[in-house]
């Protein structure tokens, strides 16, 4: 195993939030090349710089992140990510939990940590549909809005009356492509 680099991956959730701080701190702990993005941790899917950190690393290098959570969500993504590393000869450190897998101690406290993340995330989960339950009781959840199928009634009767597909998709709200979509099969 050669001596190798440390590597950081910082990630957010949303497009309105913010990596800065965690790539500070990435940088602060000497990393010499760092990849970020937003999208969910839920899942592996479309998590395109996560994939381009694991292709860039070599055996002996380091992955940085600074909480446990920024890697995976869930406990399986977790120790399939772990198991790649390893297979690979790489090392995972996490900055906040003080963990680093070249130690047994670090290996072991890592596992128990991905437990914990994922029941977090269920707990969130729960509390979520907790509320919508809630809200819908109370009548003041209304559930998603309609789709342009939904306002299928609204687009023939506008078309009967002579107005173009793109004056209909500006009078519901909706894509021109939605309309075209809708209506394919009336001329």
């Amino acid at each position: 195993m050669s001596k190798g680099v440390l590597v950081g991956y910082a990630r957010v959730s949303t497009l309105d939030q913010d990596h800065t701080t965690q790539t500070d701190r990435l940088n602060g702990a000497g990393c010499e090349r760092i990849f970020s993005e937003k999208q969910s941790g839920t899942t592996k899917k479309n998590r395109t710089a996560l994939a381009e950190c694991l292709e860039y690393m070599r055996d002996g290098d380091t992955l940085v992140i600074t909480k446990i959570d920024r890697l995976a969500r869930s406990a399986r993504d977790l120790h399939n990510i772990v198991h790649d590393l390893e297979s690979a000869g790489i090392n995972l450190m996490v900055l906040d939990q003080s963990i680093d897998t070249r130690t047994p101690t670090g290996k072991a406290f890592l596992g128990m940590l991905a437990t914990f993340a994922e029941f977090e995330t269920n707990i969130r989960k729960e509390r979520q549909l907790e509320g919508i339950a809630k809200a819908k009781e109370k009548g003041v959840y209304k559930g998603r809005k309609p789709t342009a199928q939904a306002k299928k009634a609204e687009m023939l009767e506008l078309l009967k009356s002579g107005m173009s597909k793109p004056k209909i998709a500006k009078e519901l709200g909706v894509s021109v492509a939605s309309v075209y979509n809708v209506l394919k099969e009336v001329a």
